[in-house]
């Protein structure tokens, strides 16, 4: 994988805290923050993009980094961050090349950002770099989604707008169209984004995003395996954002396991 590339970016990143709107009520914010009361800090926010989490738990006074490998996005996580009188501490990394100056109490990879690795030698690169960032007894906290069932056949989904904002300073429409196919078989799903710029009705900006694969997805048993297989112990399986244990038809679980 070329280290230089990464897909947040553009109208993406530009048009990202726009379209996802309120997230203060979102379940995974009181989800980890529930983990981080309970295990401690300092803590790494893994995919940090424009700072969802990480602002709102630094102004609480968490000790807290954040990482991406999107130039865009950790720009605009500044600027917020700036707003709101905060300095974090921001690297611009691969979660597959993580090299940090520190160790953490806990590792946070929310939004199933671990998922967009794609190719499974960086997926275990990535877990085995979780591990050596981790303190002894350190946790790292990650979701996962799977997006077919077994035994369901592969599935292509049309065009489709899914998003359409106003933007607030020169009034122009912003939306997003998204298509998406999912293969059964290597369980990866590649994905196609167009982003519209309009002004007085027309488009006076287009813009088109295609990744090929873009996202992995896992079962339970394999998500653990990468677990294990990077030296996590007393590993737990949680129903989505929950402290309730996962069952073996959820298909959005969360795992915790702990570095020795």
């Amino acid at each position: 994988m070329d280290r230089t590339e990464y897909e947040y970016r553009g109208l993406m990143a530009e048009t990202w805290d726009l379209f996802r709107g309120d997230t203060s009520g979102w379940e995974d914010r009181f989800f980890y923050r529930n983990i981080i009361d309970t295990h401690g800090q300092p803590v790494l926010d893994v995919g940090c993009g424009t700072g969802r989490l990480l602002l709102d738990y630094m102004a609480e006074g968490i000790d807290i980094d954040g990482v991406d490998n999107s130039p865009e996005m950790l720009t605009l996580c500044r600027q917020k961050a700036e707003d709101l009188g905060l300095a974090p501490k921001l690297y611009e990394q691969p979660m597959e090349a993580l090299d940090l100056p520190r160790q953490y109490q806990l590792i946070l990879v929310p939004s199933s950002s671990f998922q967009l690795l794609v190719e499974m030698d960086d997926a275990r690169e990535a877990m085995a770099r979780f591990y050596r960032h981790l303190l002894p007894d350190g946790v790292l906290a990650m979701p996962f989604m799977i997006f077919l069932d077994p035994g369901e056949p592969s599935r292509e989904l049309d065009w489709k707008m899914i998003a359409e904002e106003t933007r607030a300073e020169d009034g122009a429409l912003l939306r997003k169209w998204s298509w998406a196919s999912y293969d059964a078989d290597t369980k990866l799903q590649q994905t196609r984004d167009r982003y519209e710029v309009l002004l007085d009705g027309e488009i006076i900006i287009s813009e088109e995003h295609h990744r090929s694969p873009a996202v992995r997805w896992y079962s339970q048993a394999e998500a653990r395996s990468l677990y294990r297989e990077a030296g996590f112990t007393n590993l737990r399986v949680l129903k989505g954002f929950t402290q309730e244990l996962a069952s073996e038809d959820d298909t959005l679980f969360s795992i915790l396991g702990y570095a020795a």
